[in-house]
């Protein structure tokens, strides 16, 4: 009855698409012009991936400190190295420089050595005021070596902040508005003002800027992203049309395939548009994914047309059976590959479910769109010529198929030995892999703001936010002596790490106003004692209030404090270890019943988000060979066929494990898809071969060998086909910029590959190896229900 319902469910589907193609078409572009309407509500990320769900501890820390002082992300600085800045006309132009960029309603504050100020003690009055750094109205080289000296020599405040601790740079702040920092307007400032303002003054002094922060990071980093749509998806459907040409040597049937997945890159977009998702590194990649995931459906559907119109010429019946027999395994492929994908729904991540979620409906979408368009297509078009058919006769194709058949026949053993050994080395390697939480691993290693990144990293000890919420948990704490205290045994602590900047706090500016009451002499840049603390700490946040600095670092309360520190480029492990001595000293130096100390900023949130996805990749691989097992079990009713078939590909995952650790790629967001991904791709091909060697088991009443070798020489050609077409796709993300783009691209290609070759080598060999255990009519009942139908043999390529 199964059997029955389901040969006429897909010949009636086949009845339906042939007498109604012409209201399907019409239904394809109606569909086609309502998702391209669907573009213009495409959003393209402003901020970093945030790779833990909104609800986590993490998260929620990060979320409290944005509420006390807002978005910490808001400072682009730019940076020279070079002495003759310090020359009349070139310092004017940096100074001009300054003021120009203060003039846009983006920026809130810029800070640079020509407008500094300088905080001394009045003179007629108690208090202090801030008098302007530098205060000749017309400055030569002599007088601009000495306001060098000065700042370098008795201005510690400034240290790290406006001159590298090495004292060989200087740069200027540029603090933006923190209400446009993740909105378009930022974006629109950095690459329309900002960076044709740098131009000019690099084009007039001759001295390189390096500019950085994170800001200026996102925007340059997603403008990438968005460059790369256009380069992946031109490269892909250049690359899989060549190569599906080559196979075909047919024009017309290459323009049909093109066609196919190009409704489909258009059908992503407009998905993407329709549930406002940003795009993203990860959904940046579903649109090119859709061109390397369509052609070898567009390959199964037609390959299996011209194999029927050379076996009997009839075009109705060829395209009947091209639904009918293609269709259900061509469905059952595509699921097991969105299953692949959709497993990232699960991860509580919203970046990798929304991934998962346009991924997976795209797949089943250009399923439809394939077995859709083809036949209706090539209904209209000539019954094709003999050499459109040529190409089934290739004499390399024979020839490789036999080399598959004469392995499997005669070398078993070598092919389990392999296995073997490549199975072990997999292992070995695996405990080789590392984690990386870094933010700027994948970006670009060629791209003038990576280099900058580095610049920065070296001259100034860090570039990504690491904060350090401080509660006092009672109003107007943070000013306590006591407290200035603990911040500045902190910070002390802090700068003693190499991979910190020097920390910045509400401790610089008591310490800097007690330097102003003893007549600016440095030796003074320090803490007020006891009898000093009245005067200096009222003194200080009188003349913070002209400026901003205590906003800044102490909220409106006075409960909160920050302390801000700056982080370089770090390996998790050795963060996890500063990170674990930190929060141990300020346990010891905050005693937890006073005060209240968290740890937060971007480069935290990133790091545990990448462990959150360690944590999840096992589980959505867990739930993908789960979901993939049930599936087998389903189809074939069979235990022990769900060994058997899961065995050829986690293997290949094995390998490729192996290879990252080996090769030293770590584990990261991009990294981590590889393994659903390939998982739920690969094991297609094992669906194909077990569907028709069940097939053929039933043909030739059981015979095992007979029916294998059988099921290998029918599968063999298109498995072939659709491998090299998937291997050369993925590969096309080897070109990108972002280094775990190309990781994906080259890793997922390889275990497509080894995919391959396990399911075209292993299996068979597996099944020939095991027969009594697995293939007779007790343990390898009939099917839930046809993927292939019983009673037309595959004609023989």
């Amino acid at each position: 009855m199964d059997k029955l319902f389901s040969i006429g469910f897909w010949s009636a589907v086949a009845r339906f698409i042939i007498r109604n193609r012409t209201f399907i078409l019409i239904a394809i572009a109606g569909a086609t012009v309502f998702f391209a309407l669907q573009w213009k509500n495409m959003r393209f990320t402003y901020t970093e991936a945030n790779l833990l769900p909104d609800d986590h501890e993490i998260n929620l820390e990060y979320k409290n400190f944005l509420s006390k002082f807002g978005e910490e992300g808001n400072l682009i600085v730019l940076g020279v190295k070079d002495s003759t800045l310090f020359t009349p006309l070139n310092f004017k132009a940096w100074t001009q420089l300054s003021k120009d960029l203060r003039q846009f309603d983006e920026v809130d504050l810029t800070l640079s050595i020509g407008d500094l100020k300088k905080l001394e003690r009045k003179k007629d009055t108690v208090g202090f005021q801030l008098v302007p750094f530098i205060q000749d109205s017309i400055l030569t080289s002599k007088k601009l070596q000495k306001y060098q000296e000065e700042l370098f020599d008795n201005l510690p405040f400034y240290n790290g902040l406006v001159y590298s601790p090495s004292k060989s740079s200087v740069r200027t702040a540029v603090y933006l508005k923190k209400d446009i920092v993740n909105t378009k307007d930022r974006k629109d400032f950095i690459i329309n003002d900002l960076i044709p303002l740098i131009e000019t003054f690099e084009t007039k002094t001759g001295i390189d800027v390096h500019t950085s922060g994170m800001p200026y990071i996102r925007t340059l980093n997603s403008k990438n992203i968005i460059d790369e749509i256009g380069m992946f998806i031109g490269a892909a459907l250049l690359v899989t049309s060549l190569i599906f040409f080559f196979f075909f040597r047919s024009i017309r049937a290459t323009l049909i395939s093109m066609a196919t997945v190009i409704i489909g890159v258009m059908w992503s977009f407009g998905i993407l548009g329709l549930l406002h998702y940003e795009i993203t590194v990860l959904t940046a990649l579903i649109p090119p994914l859709i061109i390397v995931i369509g052609i070898p459906n567009c390959i199964f559907l037609i390959n299996k047309y011209q194999q029927e119109i050379k076996q009997h010429g009839n075009q109705a019946k060829s395209l009947q059976r091209v639904i009918s027999k293609v269709g259900n395994a061509t469905l059952m492929t595509n699921v097991t590959t969105a299953s692949g994908f959709a497993t990232f729904i699960l991860t509580n991540s919203k970046l990798l479910s929304e991934f998962g979620i346009v991924a997976s409906i795209n797949i089943i979408a250009i399923f439809l769109l394939s077995l859709f368009i083809i036949p209706i297509v090539y209904s209209y078009m000539a019954i094709p010529k003999y050499k459109h058919l040529k190409h089934l006769n290739k004499q390399w194709i024979s020839k490789f198929v036999n080399w598959m058949q004469r392995m499997v026949k005669e070398h078993r053993i070598a092919i389990f030995i392999l296995s073997i050994v490549m199975l072990c080395v997999g292992i070995i390697g695996i405990y080789n892999i590392k984690i990386s939480g870094s933010l700027i691993e994948d970006m670009p290693k060629n791209a003038d703001f990576f280099k900058d990144i580095r610049f920065f990293e070296k001259e100034y000890e860090g570039i990504m936010p690491l904060e350090i919420l401080v509660d006092t948990k009672r109003k107007k704490g943070v000013m306590k002596l006591s407290t200035l205290k603990r911040m500045d045994e902190l910070q002390t602590y802090i700068e003693e790490i190499p991979e910190f900047s020097k920390p910045l706090s509400v401790v610089e500016l008591v310490k800097y106003s007690k330097q102003a009451y003893y007549n600016s002499n440095p030796k003074y840049y320090q803490l007020p004692n006891s009898q000093e603390r009245t005067f200096i700490l009222s003194q200080a946040k009188s003349s913070a209030d002209n400026t901003n600095l205590l906003e800044s670092y102490v909220d409106s309360t006075g409960q909160y404090a920050r302390i801000t520190t700056f982080l370089k480029d770090t390996e998790t492990e050795r963060y996890d270890r500063i990170e674990e001595d930190l929060k141990t000293k300020i346990d010891k130096i905050f005693p937890p019943d006073r005060y209240n100390v968290s740890l937060t900023g971007k480069a935290l949130v990133f790091q545990k988000g990448t462990k959150y996805l360690v944590q999840n990749l096992i589980l959505s691989l867990s739930l993908a060979i789960f979901l993939i097992a049930i599936f087998m079990a389903w189809m074939f009713r069979s235990f022990k066929m769900i060994l058997v078939s899961l065995l050829p590909n986690l293997l290949p995952l094995i390998i490729t494990a192996g290879l990252m650790g080996f090769l030293g790629v770590p584990i990261k967001p991009s990294t981590i898809l590889v393994f659903s991904i390939a998982f739920g791709i690969s094991v297609d091909d094992t669906i194909h071969f077990l569907a028709k060697y069940r097939q053929e088991l039933i043909a030739n009443n059981w015979k095992i060998k007979k029916s294998v070798y059988a099921a290998l020489r029918e599968t063999a050609v298109s498995m072939f086909y659709t491998s090299i077409v998937l291997f050369f796709g993925f590969s096309v993300f080897t070109i990108s910029s972002f280094g775990g783009t190309v990781a994906l691209g080259a890793l997922v290609s390889i275990t497509l590959v080894f995919a391959m070759l396990a399911n075209l080598l292993l299996l068979p060999a597996l099944l020939l190896s095991l027969e009594k255990e697995i293939a007779n009519k007790k343990t390898f009942k009939k099917p839930s229900f046809e993927i292939l139908p019983e009673n037309q043999n595959e004609s023989k390529n």
